[in-house]
């Protein structure tokens, strides 16, 4: 699931991060939203592009499983890319249930 702080960013995030290996959820550009689909969605992987400190931190918190990708060192991010163009390779290194179904 990718979380940006706006619909151009979350756009870019979503194409960098598509795969036949996986689904994507619809994404969110707030943290409300953010917590709903996470709650509804349940998924592997949380990308978050953008100031979600808080966001990323609950996150953990409720799912301390969870596998989180983020642009920048936030407390309890798995793994930092520096681009939208990194996310899926990100995704792909790491391990299950973050990566790829196989």
């Amino acid at each position: 699931m990718c979380v940006a702080s706006d619909r151009q960013t979350l756009t870019e995030m979503k194409r960098a991060a598509v795969s036949a290996e996986w689904e994507l959820a619809p994404g969110a550009i707030t943290e409300v939203d953010a917590l709903a689909q996470l709650d509804a969605e349940q998924p592997h992987v949380l990308v978050v592009f953008g100031e979600f400190e808080s966001l990323v931190s609950r996150a953990r918190e409720s799912r301390p499983s969870l596998r989180i990708v983020c642009d920048r060192e936030l407390p309890g991010a798995t793994v930092v890319v520096g681009s939208p163009g990194e996310i899926r390779d990100a995704v792909r290194a790491l391990p299950r249930p973050g990566g790829p179904v196989r």
